[in-house]
């Protein structure tokens, strides 16, 4: 088995303060294409035991990657953003290799914004949604990797008890 993303060295030309947030993005990737890989696209949208599904936790986890980027480039989110917000409870009409792809093209333009990170912008405010919550760029970095993360362990147990049933 592979090392784990963190564990494969440093990545060339990133700063090792904006790193995790990368290695989360390869982990949940990797995690995601694993657990994933013996769903069907119906079992994909399953709800097992009323928790959500394994299709809603890739689709937010793609979503809300984006939102947050939007507030750590100092910004407020879209009319699109907020609708696709709203929807992100509904299934969409995709399996898991669409699913995949979809959040795949979302971290990746989430990582370039990441590798461009100036280590010295860290301690920068920002703030979070319509009540404009403060925070950093430290902040919101490291709250896309914990919450990528959390995510892709929820889907990974909505897999795995969708894989019993």
């Amino acid at each position: 088995m592979t090392a784990e993303p963190w564990l494969r060295g440093p990545l060339a030309g990133v700063h090792p303060l904006v790193a995790p947030v990368l290695y989360a993005f390869e982990q949940a990737r990797e995690d995601l294409a694993r657990y994933t890989q013996p769903l069907t696209r119906e079992q994909i949208w399953e709800s097992p035991h009323g928790f959500a599904s394994v299709g809603f936790h890739i689709r937010h986890i793609a979503g809300s990657t984006g939102r947050l980027l939007t507030y750590l480039q100092g910004g407020e989110l879209t009319e699109a953003q907020m609708a696709e917000l709203n929807a992100e409870g509904e299934p969409l009409p995709m399996g898991r290799d669409e699913l995949l792809a979809m959040l795949d093209q979302a971290l990746w333009d989430a990582g370039k914004v990441v590798r461009g990170i100036d280590p010295a912008a860290l301690a920068e405010p920002r703030t979070v949604g319509r009540k404009r919550l403060p925070t950093t760029v430290a902040g919101l970095l490291t709250h896309i990797a914990e919450h990528t993360q959390r995510h892709t362990g929820q889907a990974i147990s909505a897999a795995k008890w969708i894989a019993i049933l």
